[in-house]
């Protein structure tokens, strides 16, 4: 399934980049955000990459993987790059071929490697050249567990997230593997244009997706799209 466009005019003004900030609070009194977190409001022109996004999901597809104990994940998911993550009984990895295709997955569209390069320099991180993009479509009651990114080889490198469509709140937890998901949390909410960079100090920590409220968007109709970059050979 594609994700559904709406008029292109809609977005005829750029949205600005000169924004960047190390953290920035959700609201004045919201407690700072961990080391290693950058958020970057109206980082990004959404309307210049969703013709991108398209051009991916007529090739690889949206789906509904499976975790490894055989749950459906309400959120649906493609990938493009060298690897695409992926999920099933046999747990989750990276693998070149996308498995219900058994084709490479689609490259990386360069206004995609673009971005997500230039937002991860204004983070801190010069140089981000991602080999994977994991491209999540949430539609209302989809939500997304804690967890941590560590399928990746090197940890050094960050993982960068747009955000596109409608509002959701995402939740960051704790470091320690044994105690993450029970740790105490700490939410920010993301709008459409937003990114997010999880770094150094934060870059193994549990992170999630409280369930996504029903709604419309001009450009991106019921749904959210997140596209999270990572290094992950």
């Amino acid at each position: 399934m594609k994700v559904v466009l709406s008029q292109p005019s809609l977005f005829s003004t750029r949205i600005p980049t000169d924004n960047v900030a190390s953290v920035v609070s959700e609201v004045p009194r919201m407690p700072p955000l961990p080391d290693g977190v950058s958020l970057l409001r109206n980082a990004f022109d959404p309307a210049e990459i969703f013709d991108a996004i398209n051009s991916v999901a007529d090739i690889a597809p949206f789906r509904h993987m499976q975790t490894p104990g055989g749950k459906k994940m309400s959120v649906a998911m493609t990938n493009c790059g060298k690897l695409g993550w992926v999920s099933g009984t046999n747990g989750y990895m990276y693998s070149s071929n996308d498995p219900e295709t058994k084709q490479p997955w689609p490259a990386l569209p360069p206004v995609l490697l673009e971005t997500a390069s230039r937002i991860a320099q204004q983070a801190g991180y010069p140089g981000f050249s991602p080999d994977a993009c994991l491209i999540n479509r949430y539609l209302a009651g989809a939500q997304m567990g804690l967890h941590q990114d560590r399928d990746e080889i090197d940890f050094s490198q960050p993982i960068v997230s747009l955000s596109i469509g409608l509002s959701a709140r995402f939740i960051i937890g704790g470091l320690d593997s044994a105690a993450g998901r029970n740790a105490r949390t700490q939410s920010v909410v993301l709008h459409h244009g937003d990114a997010i960079v999880f770094g150094a100090a934060a870059r193994l920590m549990f992170h999630g997706v409280r369930p996504l409220k029903p709604g419309h968007h001009p450009l991106a109709g019921n749904s959210r799209i997140n596209l999270t970059f990572r290094v992950a050979s």
